[in-house]
């Protein structure tokens, strides 16, 4: 009998035929526990200012692009576009710069509430008071991805700006969950570092660790790999569309709660593939650039997306499939 860990890293070895089991037992576990459903969400990019020098992202300081932060009224015709197209959550994504501080995160909220439902952010690491100002002003859920665990590595690819802090960085969760918000998102980007499976079990790890500490909150996991930017890094390891297999097989049977969301980074072909095995969460329609869903200013993207299909495309293939798209998870008067 295997202890949550010991399980998660059997699925990691696991040879074909054994994955394929555990993608059965993933697959049931998931319609057990969130039923027939898949929730659709859009990133909604409203700045790329970043004082961060990354080697891996396209917001790098030292990447010659085009910055921009979006004005309120830009910001509006965001939502205008997305709301037209049935979206009623958002993930709002900035670079992490003083410029795009938690006020004008909050003004942001503010003028999105009338729009969406559900409003989730992924911007620079805060403060504890900061987070229950967020909280308070209707922020659903917080992701902040630790990029890799390990310390080396992370110090390699993050030579510059405060994200050079592993510590600092490492800490953000805790004070996400002592202000209590209803969901915390960890990941990992795949590609970083040499060994995927140790980074894979570090975040496992982590995720035993905060949910034994602020049960109140939900948890998400993401396992996004670098895609093409702005920039000349190459990936130091191959995670295959297997390995992501093997990752959302072994994050849902030891965490059979756990919400695992599929990007846009994936090919429309895998993402159809991988969809019933364990995913709960996917992007749909994703622009990576701020004001580029009404400008379409693709010079300004932090990467490059691969399943380009319309939200309308997605959402009628989930229904195809004999599952059902939901746009939002619930509404707070309800709670």
């Amino acid at each position: 009998m295997y202890d949550a860990l010991q399980l998660f890293k059997h699925v990691l070895d696991a040879d074909k035929i054994e994955l394929q089991a555990y993608l059965e037992k993933s697959k049931q576990l998931t319609r057990e526990r969130f039923g027939n459903t898949i929730q659709l969400f859009a990133p909604l990019y409203l700045s790329n200012e970043c004082q961060n020098i990354c080697t891996y992202c396209g917001f790098s300081l030292d990447n010659k692009l085009k910055r921009k932060t979006l004005t309120d009224n830009e910001i509006l015709e965001e939502a205008k576009v997305l709301k037209s197209l049935g979206f009623d959550a958002v993930l709002l994504v900035t670079g992490e710069d003083y410029r795009v501080d938690t006020q004008y995160i909050i003004n942001a909220i503010k003028l999105l509430k009338p729009y969406f439902a559900q409003i989730s952010i992924e911007v620079q690491p805060l403060e504890y008071d900061d987070y229950v100002q967020l909280k308070s002003n209707g922020v659903y859920a917080v992701l902040v991805y630790q990029e890799t665990y390990n310390k080396n590595t992370y110090k390699l690819v993050h030579p510059k700006g405060k994200k050079a802090n592993f510590e600092y960085r490492l800490s953000t969760p805790e004070k996400i969950g002592k202000a209590e918000i209803y969901k915390i998102g960890l990941g990992v980007l795949f590609g970083l570092d040499t060994d995927w499976k140790q980074d894979a079990i570090k975040l496992a790890e982590h995720i035993i660790l905060l949910s034994k500490k602020y049960w109140k909150s939900k948890f998400s996991v993401s396992f996004p790999r670098i895609r093409p930017h702005e920039g000349e890094f190459q990936p130091n390891c191959e995670l295959t569309e297997i390995d992501l297999l093997r990752l959302i097989a072994a994050f849902r049977l030891t965490f059979p709660d756990i919400e695992i969301i599929l990007s846009t980074r994936e090919r429309a072909e895998f993402r159809d593939i991988a969809m019933p095995y364990g995913i709960t969460t996917m992007s749909a329609g994703s622009k990576t650039a701020p004001g580029e869903y009404h400008q379409q200013e693709d010079s300004l993207q932090q990467f490059e997306i691969s399943d380009d299909r319309t939200p309308n495309e997605v959402a009628i293939l989930i229904n195809h499939s004999g599952l059902e798209v939901i746009w939002k998870d619930w509404d707070y008067c309800l709670v």
